[in-house]
């Protein structure tokens, strides 16, 4: 069976901010999607996030899916070195961004990811988070203190534990999956899921047609406040 797809791709500054610190990327060539979001507060999050995408961008057509994956974790770890000399060259303490990444071969699909920006997959009408945050409010989920949906409001909501650009090594997070027809999945960045708790998620990506998908989302973040950056990016297994 080939591999289909259909997606879409929309990012918004929000209603708060000046400046749109999240990058996206569509490689339907290479079935890559990524989602990145410079760090809120710190200096260049913009330059961090834009360089992550851009290099993505880079990666030859040629490749098998597995040295595919290699060649997106290559490239993270070299943004990771770049952005570090950038904010030590600009004498910046930190400039950094989260990233998730989905990769799709026949049959299976790969994720990895630093930060809070996230993966989701809706299939047979039920959705599951398949990244877990890296951030102090998500250690308060696994020890079953708080839901996902709580942890949104939690006075240290913003505060990430990993990041590319931040620390002297970056530590990415990998999972590995089958894909089958009528999946769907999401990867977004905090300024969508500040606002939309699981069951607003379930329901839109239930109902909204890829054509719409995403601007539903946005304006679900938008209508709840839009005081972040809002980056969606929705692919359907066909």
């Amino acid at each position: 069976m080939t591999l289909r797809t259909r997606y879409s791709v929309q990012t918004h500054v929000g209603l708060k901010r000046k400046v749109n610190e999240d990058a996206m990327l569509a490689l339907p060539e290479l079935n890559i999607w990524l989602v990145s979001d410079g760090m809120g507060g710190h200096a260049a999050g913009d330059y961090a996030s834009r360089l992550i995408a851009d290099m993505a961008a880079g990666i030859p057509l040629d490749l098998e899916p597995g040295d595919r994956l290699q060649a997106l974790r290559d490239t993270l770890h070299e943004a990771h070195r770049l952005i570090r000399a950038e904010a030590a060259e600009q004498g910046f303490d930190v400039i950094g961004a989260t990233v998730v990444a989905l990769l799709l071969a026949e049959g299976h699909f790969a994720a990895i990811w630093a930060g809070d920006s996230r993966l989701y997959r809706l299939r047979d009408g039920e959705i599951e988070m398949l990244t877990t945050d890296h951030s102090v409010v998500a250690a308060l989920v696994e020890a079953g203190h708080l839901s996902w949906d709580e942890a949104e409001h939690h006075p240290q909501s913003n505060a990430i534990t990993r990041a590319v650009g931040v620390g002297e090594e970056l530590e990415l997070e990998k999972i590995k999956g089958d894909i089958a027809p009528g999946d769907r999945f999401l990867i977004c960045s905090d300024g969508l899921t500040k606002y939309a708790t699981f069951d607003m998620l379930r329901q839109a990506l239930s109902t909204q047609p890829i054509e719409v998908i995403c601007d539903h989302l946005i304006q679900i973040a938008l209508a709840g406040g839009g005081g972040d950056n809002i980056t969606t990016a929705v692919i359907d297994i066909i």
